[in-house]
């Protein structure tokens, strides 16, 4: 995909990680970017090529209407999330639902409704802004990730599928990174910046998925080991 003079959309940009694709896509020359939040006032940024659009991608309605109204977008970035830190066995069941509803089924609206918008343009490309949490469970995070594992699957699916209309399908994986998600936890995190350069790389040299930092890459190895590799010394 060549972003110089690409029309991108992009969830979840009023912040973080969003944010940054807006900024990166601006910066290797995309001509415009509709910059999608459920409160679009608090988008940054006086750019004219930047276009604030309203979205909430549970809600089905409005991802159509969108998706009408952004009729000549051939980049779509699905980076909209949540974190309700819940156990799926006694976690609040109305969070697990959310988690669920916005990063499966929500991606997947948000699929279904562009990939013939894509189509008309040429193919174009959809990168889905996945996790760590694709292939590994954190105590207290287990709707996560089983959100973002079935979020991983549909990435696949999807790949399979709009190889025909040549869309290429990019699944971007990290582990912690400084965002908002994560303001006042001390731990090592990723620069957004660093992220959101090697997934733009990734999509321009046309990789099927980016592993965006050591600690992903490490833990995606232990796929082909028994569980007790990958979770050594978390069981109780």
């Amino acid at each position: 995909m060549e972003l110089q003079n690409a029309t991108a959309l992009v969830t979840g940009a009023n912040r973080g990680i969003g944010a940054e694709f807006v900024r990166q896509l601006l910066a290797r020359g995309a001509t415009k970017v509709y910059a999608a939040a459920r409160r679009p006032e608090t988008i940054a940024g006086n750019d004219a090529r930047i276009v604030p659009v309203r979205l909430d991608i549970t809600d089905e309605s409005a991802v159509a209407e969108v998706a009408r109204a952004a009729a000549d977008v051939d980049v779509l970035i699905n980076n909209a999330g949540i974190v309700t830190l819940q156990n799926v066995v006694t976690g609040d069941l109305d969070a697990i639902r959310l988690e669920m509803a916005t990063h499966f089924w929500g991606t997947l609206s948000m699929t279904r409704a562009f990939a013939p918008v894509l189509a008309r343009n040429g193919g174009g490309a959809l990168l889905n802004v996945l996790s760590i949490g694709s292939f590994q469970v954190f105590p207290g995070n287990g709707a996560y990730a089983a959100a973002k594992a079935a979020e991983w699957q549909l990435t696949n699916s999807t790949r399979l599928e709009l190889a025909a209309q040549g869309t290429q399908v990019l699944g971007l994986h990290l582990s912690a990174t400084d965002t908002d998600m994560l303001a006042g936890i001390e731990m090592a995190k990723n620069d957004p910046a660093e992220v959101v350069r090697v997934a733009l790389d990734g999509m321009e040299s046309g990789a099927d998925e980016v592993l965006a930092d050591a600690e992903t890459r490490a833990v995606k190895a232990l796929l082909s080991q028994p569980p007790a590799a990958m979770y050594a010394g978390v069981r109780t």
